[in-house]
Order: structure tokens, then sequence, then C-alpha cells
């Protein structure tokens, strides 16, 4: 293990030192130190293919989540700024979804020419000709690439990689709405913050970017800040939060979280392997849109002939072990197709992996098993998310 660690803490955020204190098991993801967990003083995070010590107190940040409020650190998130009289035009040029309106985010899938997801986005749109994208952090450099081998040679668009230029916190679970009332004069009620809504605010006095919308699938918000105002709300949303039960949670429960909705992740479920609508990224890829973008006649052609995969979610009959990727997933006696990610799902506590199959037995509930470990595991299509399937929670 002790290569693991030479060179580090590299990169860290202003609440590093508040996080280790508070028990925060740190991984690093290209560079920059993240909490996976928060462990209780005496217990180490062991190393194990199967489930570890960190089992039990990862189901206690996931429950703190589901039952009351949790905050987590996501600054390690990738953040670009685009402007310029050009930035729209460019941005409906390089991205699958239709732009937002103003004081919006949308999910915005980024293509090849060829059609296969290159990338996975928010965009936000904070003015007439300015935008935020956050994206995966250790995609960053390969993202950046692609961004600037098209920008216009006219100088109309500006596009800055912040990194960590902005700082953030995430909230989520049913007490986050109460809770982020209580640190602003703004109205946060459904009326007037919508889910996917996003605005500038102040948090208690620091300036913040504030967005409606959480990868745990849960009711939730998204806050930027200069590094320098990081330390201050990160005390301010402890503060307010303590009546309410808040806990830290760490990129483990959060995988936990997102399994629960089948919410996919960049280089796992989303790759230059797959197609939007392989990836049921469809109904984010605004083929009626005007702008011509790249990858939009192959998305068309995928979208009438129906590609050859389908990503699907599974629930295993585990015993003490889930899975991570990369497993064979069989069918009636024969490999069809291969794990991309999963874990367990604390909330309902079960074993859930996803994974591409081919098209045309994408349906089949029954004949399902997963290879882990040497062991054949029973499993089932999952069809609908086993939290919050309709949305409400999320959206309400």
């Amino acid at each position: 293990m002790r290569s693991c660690r030479a060179g580090r803490p590299l990169q860290t955020t202003p609440i590093y030192d508040r996080l280790k204190g508070m028990g925060a098991v740190f991984g690093q993801y290209y560079g920059l130190e993240q909490p996976l967990w928060f462990a209780p003083e005496g217990v180490e995070d062991k190393f194990s293919w199967r489930r570890s010590t960190d089992f039990e107190h990862v189901a206690r940040e996931v429950k703190t989540v589901r039952d009351g409020v949790g905050m987590m650190e996501t600054s390690g998130f990738a953040k670009y700024k685009i402007t310029g009289k050009g930035a729209r035009a460019y941005l409906d040029r390089l991205l699958a979804c239709r732009i937002p309106a103003l004081g919006k985010m949308t999910l915005a899938p980024m293509l090849k020419h060829d059609g296969k997801l290159i990338g996975d986005f928010t965009l936000a749109t904070m003015g007439e000709d300015d935008f935020l994208l956050i994206g995966s952090g250790v995609a960053e450099n390969y993202h950046m690439r692609w961004f600037e081998s098209h920008l216009p040679e006219d100088g109309s668009v500006r596009f800055e990689a912040i990194g960590l230029g902005l700082a953030g916190l995430a909230i989520a679970g049913p007490k986050s709405r109460e809770l982020i009332a209580k640190l602003t004069h703004l109205d946060m009620s459904t009326d007037a913050f919508p889910f996917m809504a996003i605005r500038k605010m102040d948090i208690g006095m620091a300036p913040a970017i504030v967005g409606r919308v959480s990868y745990t699938g849960d009711l939730g918000y998204e806050i930027w800040m200069k590094p320098e105002y990081q330390r201050y709300i990160f005390e301010k949303i402890l503060e307010a939060g303590a009546e309410f039960g808040i806990g830290l949670f760490g990129l483990r429960a959060l995988n936990s979280l997102r399994l629960e909705k089948a919410y996919g992740s960049w280089s796992r479920e989303y790759r230059p392997l797959y197609g939007p609508f392989e990836a049921e990224l469809g109904r984010f890829i605004a083929l009626k849109k005007d702008a011509d973008f790249i990858g939009k006649a192959a998305a068309a052609k995928e979208k009438e002939e129906g590609g050859a995969l389908r990503l699907r979610t599974f629930v295993i009959e585990a015993k003490d072990a889930d899975v991570v990727g990369d497993e064979p997933i069989w069918h009636k006696g024969e490999v069809k197709g291969w794990v991309t990610s999963g874990g367990y799902a604390h909330g309902p506590g079960l074993s859930v992996a996803v994974g591409y199959v081919p098209r045309e037995i994408a349906e089949d509930v029954e004949g399902w098993q997963i290879e882990l470990l040497g062991d054949m595991l029973p499993a089932k299509l999952q069809s609908t998310a086993l939290f919050d399937a309709d949305g409400a929670v999320m959206r309400g």
C-alpha cells in the first residue's frame, strides 16, 4: 500500500483538514484528495474484494441522506465557463442537448462524429452569453482537447477550465430544502426554485451558485463557490443542519445512492464505445433541434436501427461481495454482456449491477446470472429505479 500513498496529499481543498478531522478516508482522483467515506475512530479502510470495514459505515451515510440530509464535497468535478457572443452557437454544435433557458440546467451528452458518447455534462445557462458546464474531473484534460480543437477562429468564444477556482459542496435528502432555506433570504419553494433551476445567491454572507440537482436522485442542491468561501459555507451548512441531523457522506455512499436510480457514470456506462440510445440517454438527444451538432446523423441512424446494446440494471443474489465492473453477464448459459459498474444499494439492501447486454434480450427479466469471484450468482432484471421510480421526490 506504500506506493498508493506516495506523493500524497498533493492537491487539497480548503476544508481538507476539517474533513480529515471528522473521519474522512480519502482517495485521490487526478491528484485531488476526495473523501471516500467517514470512519469512526479506530476503524481503518482495509482493501478486500469482499465487503470490508467500510460497509456498515457507508450504510449509515446512505441512511443519513435518505432519512434527513447529508453533505458531501464536490470540488473534484470539472467546471468550465463558456462566454462570448458565439458561445451559444458553439455549445449547440458540440452538445447533443437543447440549450436550456436562462436560469435552467439540463443533462448534456456530447458525441463524436460516429455518434458515440464522448462526454456527459450538466449545462447551465447563467446569462445570454454565459454558460457553466459541469463534468467528470478525471476527464478534464481529455475533454479540453476536444473543446479547444473545435473553438471558432474568430475569437467569439472564450472557453475556460475553472478547475479548483470553484469549490463545491452538495446537500441531499428530504430535509435539504428546509436546510438551504435557512441560509438564504430567497424563496426556495418548488414553485420559485424548481428541479433543474440554477441561480447566483448568497449563502449566509458568501456568494455562491446554487443548482437544484443531485446525483443521489433525492431532493438536493449543488453549491459552487470560490475556494476562499468554501470553509465558511461548509460551517454554515453544518450549523444550520444540526437540527435536521445532518451528516457527511463520501463517494462510496454516493455510488450506493446513484445505483438506486440506475444513474450512469463517465468512463463506465458512458464511454466512446456506446451510443446514446444504447446508454439510455436518448431523451436528451435533441434530433429535432436546428443545430447540426456533431454526431447528429449517426445518432439519428442509431435511433432508427435500434443499436446493438442496451444498458440495464440487475439485482444480484450476492453473498458477501459485490461487483465493481467488467464481470461477465450470463443469459441462459451463455456470456452475453458485461458489467460496467455496481455495488451494494444500502437503501433497499440489495446488490446491484449495471451493464450492457444485447438489445434483443434486454427486456428479459429472468434467465440471468452474473459471475463474481468464481461464483455464478442468479440475477434479475430491474426494469424500474429502486428509489423514486417516477421522480416525484427529486422534482417535488
